[in-house]
């Protein structure tokens, strides 16, 4: 990150238990996505991550999942920035299969939620739902992987990328596939 990025981009991660309103939150944000991503969704808006997890600790951030139709014609077209929603470019975020948004709260410090835009038809769409139903159906599955990321916040929580890093063997593992770039 760089000296101008806001202030959430340094925000530490840290886990809380889990809060039955993440759900609240996360289905009135997909409603009011659904509305401003609607000329370009395909396989519609899913919540997903820890948040989604039923008892699952987790960072108190809803993570979002959109399929459209192109990445970046959504990044130029959709009135995600009015709604609320900072974009981070992909040179920022290194991730290539994905377009990422941030919605941070009303004070600019922390994150409330994250949109992942997806291109309709990558195999990252339904890995992501792949995971987050495996732990959902899972609780051994669901308690290692929180006990993995109390052990990475407690780590690597002030750094981001690590601790996700530090994520990436056990989701392949449950998902399959190799160890992707988180």
């Amino acid at each position: 990150m760089t000296k101008d990025a806001p202030a959430w981009a340094y925000e530490r991660a840290e886990l809380h238990p889990h809060d039955p309103r993440w759900t609240d939150r996360a289905a009135a944000e997909r409603d009011s996505l659904l509305h401003l991503l609607k000329p370009w969704l395909v396989d519609g808006v899913e919540h997903i991550g820890s948040t989604a997890v039923p008892g699952l600790a987790a960072k108190p951030i809803v993570d979002l999942m959109a399929s459209v139709t192109d990445l970046d014609t959504v990044v130029a077209n959709a009135p995600l920035a009015a709604a609320g929603w900072a974009y981070v470019p992909p040179e920022l975020d290194n991730r290539p299969y994905r377009r990422f948004f941030v919605k941070p709260d009303a004070t600019g410090q922390r994150r409330e939620a994250h949109l992942h835009l997806i291109q309709a038809g990558h195999q990252r769409w339904a890995d992501q739902i792949s995971f987050r139903d495996a732990l959902r159906n899972d609780p051994v599955l669901a308690q290692a992987y929180e006990d993995l990321k109390h052990r990475l916040a407690d780590q690597n929580g002030h750094d981001r990328e690590a601790y996700t890093e530090g994520k990436a063997a056990f989701v392949a593992r449950v998902t399959g596939l190799p160890a992707p770039h988180a």
